[in-house]
């Protein structure tokens, strides 16, 4: 492998620069300000140590506080990472559906919705970590309201994939596998993307792109 390339053997999910940038930026609509200082001091902590290892104390810690002074705002650790993935799914299910209604040409559409999937999870990868990964700590009831952003943005690429078929523009015999292996493709992308690499989240989402293409068009379609 390329020495400069985005490495997933490299150890431990630490936050660069760009990422803690973005993160600033991102939960800018979160107020108070001090709330907003407690949750992405969560999601830096839940994904360089993981839920279960994280305390409050930890959370606390990073931006001068006493476990008392999180609860203020929120009622549990539970409620950080609910919060996070509320807030995250929301976003990633935006900016796929804005994707899929960018093109009424199916293999453009198709483009703009993995690359843009997959670009998101690597300019945001911290906090894809966070709610790709650490779903099963979710209280039953948080969970299950996750769950159901899921499945709204599997039926995106879903309606995308049948979109493109109805069409003759993607040989697809099984519409739903598929759906899962594109989209688990990009989730993976937050596993080991560094901004540090020779990859942007640009050349990652072309990339992606372009092997959902190779993968899925017909043999009438153009390269």
């Amino acid at each position: 492998m390329h020495p400069d390339v985005n490495d997933p053997s490299t150890p431990g999910p630490g936050l660069d620069p760009a990422e803690a940038r973005a993160l600033d930026e991102n939960w800018s609509e979160i107020q108070p300000p001090a709330a907003r200082r407690i949750l992405i001091a969560a999601v830096e902590a839940f994904a360089t140590r993981g839920y279960h290892a994280t305390t409050t104390r930890d959370i606390a810690g990073r931006v001068g506080r006493s476990p008392a002074g999180v609860y203020g705002y929120f009622r549990s650790k539970e409620e950080l990472l609910y919060r996070i993935s509320l807030v995250g799914h929301q976003r990633t299910l935006r900016t796929i559906t804005d994707a899929a209604a960018s093109d009424a040409d199916p293999v453009a559409r198709l483009r703009a919705v993995v690359f843009d999937f997959a670009a998101w999870h690597a300019r945001h990868h911290t906090t894809a970590r966070v709610i790709q990964y650490e779903l099963g700590a979710l209280s039953e009831e948080h969970h299950a309201e996750i769950a159901a952003l899921r499945r709204q943005i599997d039926h995106v690429v879903r309606e995308t994939l049948e979109y493109g078929v109805a069409r003759g523009a993607f040989d697809v015999p099984d519409v739903p596998g598929t759906a899962l292996a594109l989209l688990s493709l990009s989730i993976d992308v937050a596993r080991w993307y560094r901004s540090s690499g020779r990859l942007g989240p640009e050349d990652i989402g072309a990339l992606y792109a372009d092997l959902a293409l190779r993968m899925l068009r017909t043999e009438s379609i153009a390269p």
